[in-house]
């Protein structure tokens, strides 16, 4: 059975364009995407597009248009962030046949350096910047970060997965439970959530010397503000990354007081990122960019791998952080 993006043709990307009245001057250059399918073009003018195909069924019509209006508040308010492009009568999300897509002008640059002082406060400047527009009000169609849940519906799906032998499948649900009971404790409270990027890895920020630039929302959602942190830090030892930590919270301290309360939070929400992606890579087994990208997560040492990154985990986690 042919996969949903199979549809997804150079001449069915210019066309969707076109529609829009977005006139692409030669054929789209695919972008590394795999949720969704983004692709970059030229128009008749030489501006420079990013078109972004939405995966059928994953977000609501509102939930993506609550992405947009969050993004269109973001670079109102001066925060530096790629907002899409709308047509006369203000409408960012477009429908092309079977697909919802966006229209993005293309921002060029390159990732912080995290042994660069001035990146590291240049980063916590913008994410002060935006954590304070998104204490203004709170998404309604967008997810919230559960911790419980989102753990429990991941293990379910690796678990009814093929790839695991019986030995690694035991040894998965061991340490999965194990986990949950570390992070039995650490609800989060629904009072400190914000507006959050949800995926703000180095990947996802872009700038040239020291301006730096957030994009693809994708993935935002109600979280705690060290979630739109954490990922920028280095993943070894705690100790290792205080100084990083010293130069983006100075540069937050611009805009906000910076949540140090929520420090505890940032190994549970490395342990649920450890285990959700695993679980979105079985999921998405079946879109053939999958495969092709990540052909070791069928091979069985993978997995033998993933169980002992938990198991390391579990290690972080029973160790308490000091906190400077």
């Amino acid at each position: 059975m042919a996969h949903l993006f199979s549809a997804l043709s150079p001449d069915m990307v210019m066309s969707a364009a076109e529609s829009v009245d977005i006139w692409p001057a030669g054929e789209p250059f695919a972008l590394n995407s795999y949720e969704n399918r983004v692709l970059m073009f030229r128009d008749d003018d030489s501006r420079r597009w990013v078109i972004k195909f939405y995966r059928p069924e994953r977000w609501t019509d509102a939930a993506i248009q609550e992405e947009h209006d969050f993004l269109h508040e973001l670079e109102q308010a001066g925060v530096p962030v790629v907002s899409p492009w709308r047509n006369g009568e203000g409408q960012s999300l477009h429908h092309y046949q079977a697909f919802r897509f966006a229209l993005f002008p293309q921002y060029v640059g390159q990732a912080p350096e995290l042994d660069n002082p001035a990146h590291l406060y240049a980063l916590g400047e913008v994410l002060g910047r935006l954590h304070k527009v998104s204490h203004r009000k709170t998404f309604a169609h967008r997810a919230s970060l559960e911790l419980a849940s989102g753990i429990e519906n991941a293990e379910q799906r690796v678990l009814e997965s093929q790839w695991l032998d019986k030995f690694q499948r035991r040894a998965y649900a061991s340490v999965i439970q194990k986990l949950q009971c570390l992070l039995a404790s650490k609800t989060l409270d629904k009072a400190s959530l914000i507006r959050c990027h949800g995926d703000c890895h180095l990947g996802n920020v872009l700038g040239r010397d020291e301006q730096f630039s957030l994009v693809d929302f994708d993935d935002c959602l109600m979280a705690p503000a060290i979630q739109d942190v954490w990922m920028l830090l280095p993943t070894d030892e705690p100790n290792g990354w205080r100084a990083q930590l010293s130069e983006i919270s100075e540069g937050y301290e611009e805009s906000l007081a910076f949540p140090h309360e929520q420090m505890s939070l940032i190994e549970p929400l490395r342990a649920y990122r450890l285990i959700r992606h695993s679980a979105w890579l079985v999921s998405r087994w079946d879109d053939p960019a999958f495969p092709r990208a990540f052909p070791w997560m069928a091979e069985s040492g993978y997995w033998d791998q993933h169980i002992r990154q938990l198991e390391q985990q579990c290690l972080q986690l029973e160790r308490p952080i000091w906190l400077a």
